[in-house]
């Protein structure tokens, strides 16, 4: 089943509100934004991993075409998990601050994975790991498809995903919203209000995260 012509075209119309960039190393934090702010109900559901009591919140905005959150998903946030939100020591919040239509869809897409949560942060995985194959494809469309398939969703429901707009228009809301908090490049975080942008490898995260413990 082809896409229809109008969702289609939403996968290459350039957004020309997005104006941030994906951004390298952050050695300390920009600013601090108060934690109020930060957890106010966004447009959509936060994506969340880890216990919501813990001591430490980090928040991050990224870009599902961005390379360095690529790095810092697929080098870090493993061992990062294991360290800091397994053990309850960090509550993580994902959010999507896509900087092209391409990484806007590919967030559409993971919104419309089963599974909550889990099932949203699993899509998350293997696009970052096969972001060099989709978001370089001819056909994007067909290369998306190709990864909602690999997670059970036929063409019927992809299809209906992207005819949502409510969801579309929530992840640019989510967006819009990043940047009323600062947020300027991708990855961008907040650990408990302090922001950082920019990748962060764990030697780092110790340094920022433990004296909060």
């Amino acid at each position: 089943m082809q896409l229809p012509a109008t969702i289609r075209a939403a996968f290459v119309a350039p957004l020309l509100l997005l104006l941030a960039a994906c951004g390298g190393s952050s050695d300390a934090p920009q600013d601090t934004v108060p934690i109020a702010d930060l957890m106010a109900p966004q447009a959509l559901p936060d994506i969340t991993v880890g216990d919501p009591n813990a001591p430490v919140t980090v928040i991050e905005y990224a870009s599902m075409t961005c390379p360095h959150c690529a790095a810092f998903h697929n080098g870090v946030y493993d061992d990062f998990k294991a360290t800091y939100i397994d053990t309850g020591k960090v509550y993580f919040i994902f959010r999507e601050f896509p900087l092209d239509a391409t990484a806007a869809a590919a967030s559409q897409l993971a919104r419309c994975v089963p599974g909550g949560n889990e099932g949203y942060m699993a899509m998350v995985d293997v696009l970052y790991e096969t972001q060099a194959v989709w978001a370089q494809a001819a056909d994007r469309v067909a290369a998306l498809q190709q990864m909602g398939a690999q997670a059970g969703i036929s063409a019927d429901q992809f299809n209906a995903c992207f005819a949502n707009q409510a969801t579309t228009d929530g992840i640019y809301a989510v967006h819009d919203r990043g940047i009323e908090l600062g947020v300027n490049a991708t990855p961008t975080f907040f650990v408990n209000g302090a922001q950082y942008a920019g990748e962060i490898e764990m030697d780092r995260w110790a340094t920022i995260i433990d004296p909060l413990l």
